[in-house]
């Protein structure tokens, strides 16, 4: 997993979940190779936050994004070459609130990506302020008596949208972690993570994570059954919820067609524009 390392300080706060998720995403990457999926035809992207660092971290290739547009970015990747297996990691506040209409309309066209959501309920970089996925009550510098908003629920969100892979992980379970990332790049759709991860700086969730979750016994076998987990109160589930088989918007749009590798010569595309001209 060395080759995977950057020269990149790493600049996290000791003890927060990204390390976790990056540790765990480093292993999906040496399964993913195991299974003949080469990592030179995986490529990544990230928004702006303290998720985002995870792009310096990983000697992967991409392109940096904005704020809640890397979700853009990387359907514009893979709409250029679909042979590319194409990742974004995004935080809570940059897919489910500055970049919450690509992120909905990417789960409504199956767009043949994964989306691995960092949700820590803060804007951490910023130093604390709330985000759409903050519990009520939930207080910061942003709101010192509490946001009286209802958070967003991210799953039930996906699955109305039209996700086709929708799961739930921890960085705490670290095998199961890297389970649920090696099954969403392997689906052929939009797959949807959202990691509980605990920011110990401004959101300290390890111990209530904990106790709290639980792995799901079975996936769910229906949209109905799926909804009903996402929306459970009393625990917190992590697995699987949902995974269903449909037409990606890449082949939808034109089939087999690929780009990069059908591309016309640069002298014929001198030719043709010069008939046009002409």
């Amino acid at each position: 997993m060395n080759t995977l390392d950057t020269y990149a300080e790493n600049t996290w706060c000791p003890g927060c979940g990204n390390f976790g998720i990056l540790n765990a995403f480093k292993k999906a990457i040496v399964k993913l190779e195991e299974k003949g999926i080469n990592r030179e035809y995986i490529v990544i992207s990230a928004g702006i936050g303290c998720h985002a660092k995870i792009f310096d971290y990983l000697n992967i290739s991409g392109l940096y994004s904005l704020h809640g547009r890397d979700i853009a970015t990387i359907q514009g990747m893979k709409i250029a070459n679909p042979e590319l297996n194409v990742i974004t990691f995004s935080g809570d506040g940059n897919a489910m609130g500055e970049g919450l209409a690509h992120t909905i309309f990417a789960a409504k066209r199956n767009f043949d990506m994964t989306l691995i959501l960092h949700n820590n309920g803060v804007y951490a970089l910023t130093t604390g302020q709330y985000t759409p996925l903050s519990e009520k009550g939930w207080k910061g510098p942003s709101t010192p008596k509490g946001s009286v908003e209802e958070p967003l629920n991210a799953l039930a969100i996906m699955l109305e949208a039209g996700a086709t892979f929708i799961a739930r992980g921890f960085p705490g379970k670290q095998a199961h972690l890297t389970d649920i990332m090696v099954k969403a790049i392997e689906h052929k759709g939009f797959s949807f993570i959202e990691i509980l991860q605990p920011t110990v700086a401004y959101n300290d969730t390890w111990q209530f994570y904990r106790e709290n979750t639980e792995i799901l016994e079975k996936e769910p076998k229906s949209f109905d059954e799926a909804m009903k987990n996402v929306k459970r109160k009393d625990k917190l589930p992590i697995g699987i919820f949902y995974r269903i088989k449909k037409p990606t918007f890449h082949e939808e749009l034109y089939g087999n067609w690929n780009p990069v590798r059908n591309r016309i010569s640069r002298e014929k595309r001198f030719q043709l524009l010069k008939q046009y001209l002409t």
